[in-house]
């Protein structure tokens, strides 16, 4: 049995949560069965409805070492052999707890701190800047963008079809969007230039029936709310807005053109990092930068540039193969 300790609300939505997912099914599809450890209620239905155990705390989800006793109590019942740990609210004291009652393997992208930990696993297109194999001698390190945690819909992608025009826009905000950058997109691309725009909100976007309501009237719109099937939409578009996060690894995958933008400090990385490698166009920080102007501009250059986009997505699927959930698992099964 593998067990995952990760959580999910309004504060973190539910970027941690859909990657250990990933993680999950693909042990299952190996043969080992997973429970996920949760500090309240409101990841297990999504837990659940995959068919992965779900066992909540019932403990501050924002104060880990408060959940210490819990869970020494819930490894010696269980005889938990591995955890994989998914958190930026852990810290040192809590990993090294968690270390002398079982082997402790932590997902890592900000490399807030020294990790005491049994494997480390960082997948993050920048992962070189923090120089693990200096830091972490006795520690099994699984880096590099080979471990890119996605769902098994996204391992088999063929090469995309870039077409002479723009037709189908995606817009997508993520779990979240406190910013509400999808009203500020809509109201200011040029909604006629396209055939099709399809807006996905995330599960704790709070203005998702203001927004349909407002454009139920354009025919090329149509708005969505925790989509299932994301593989879909990313496959049918010609040209995606994005957040970043994991979201732009599934976008690499698919090699759907992708421009992207930010608003929290553990975006900043990958974002940055895609930029620089000419994959993916970034727009700037909602906090700081006027985001919608730049996406705009993007969308007229990007739009015109049917050979821009054919290179960019080329270079997005020579990054991502879609099996990095596979390895990550293979690794915690060692």
């Amino acid at each position: 049995m593998l067990y995952i300790r990760v959580d999910m609300n309004n504060r973190i939505a539910t970027g941690h949560v859909m990657r250990c997912l990933s993680v999950a099914d693909a042990a299952r599809a190996l043969g080992e069965e997973v429970t996920f450890l949760l500090a309240d209620n409101q990841a297990a239905g999504l837990v659940r409805k995959r068919g992965h155990q779900a066992f909540v705390l019932h403990t501050p989800w924002d104060d880990m070492e408060a959940e210490l006793p819990k869970m020494r109590d819930l490894i010696w019942d269980h005889g938990v052999e591995r955890i994989l740990v998914d958190s930026y609210q852990v810290t040192p004291f809590y990993l090294g707890e968690l270390k002398k009652y079982t082997e402790v393997f932590y997902l890592d992208d900000l490399n807030a701190f020294h990790y005491p930990v049994n494997g480390l696993i960082c997948y993050a297109n920048y992962w070189q800047k923090f120089q693990y194999e200096e830091h972490y001698t006795d520690t099994k390190l699984y880096v590099g963008t080979q471990y890119i945690p996605l769902g098994d819909v996204f391992s088999h992608c063929e090469e995309k079809e870039i077409k002479p025009g723009v037709e189908h826009l995606l817009l997508l905000s993520g779990g979240s969007d406190p910013y509400d950058v999808l009203s500020g997109l809509l109201a200011n691309i040029h909604r006629e230039r396209y055939k099709r725009i399809s807006v996905v909100c995330g599960v704790y976007y709070p203005k998702y029936k203001e927004l349909r309501k407002k454009y139920q009237k354009d025919e090329n719109i149509s708005i969505y709310q925790g989509v299932s099937n994301m593989v879909r939409f990313m496959q049918e578009a010609d040209l995606a807005v994005s957040a970043g996060g994991t979201t732009l690894y599934e976008l690499c995958a698919v090699g759907t053109p992708t421009i992207s933008y930010s608003f929290a400090d553990n975006q900043l990385g990958n974002v940055e990092k895609f930029e620089e490698d000419g994959m993916i166009s970034y727009a700037g920080d909602l906090r700081r930068d006027p985001v919608v102007e730049h996406v705009v501009a993007y969308l007229d250059y990007l739009g015109q540039n049917q050979q821009v986009r054919r290179e960019k997505s080329l270079k997005m699927q020579e990054l991502v193969d879609g099996k990095g959930a596979l390895r990550i698992a293979r690794a915690l099964m060692e």
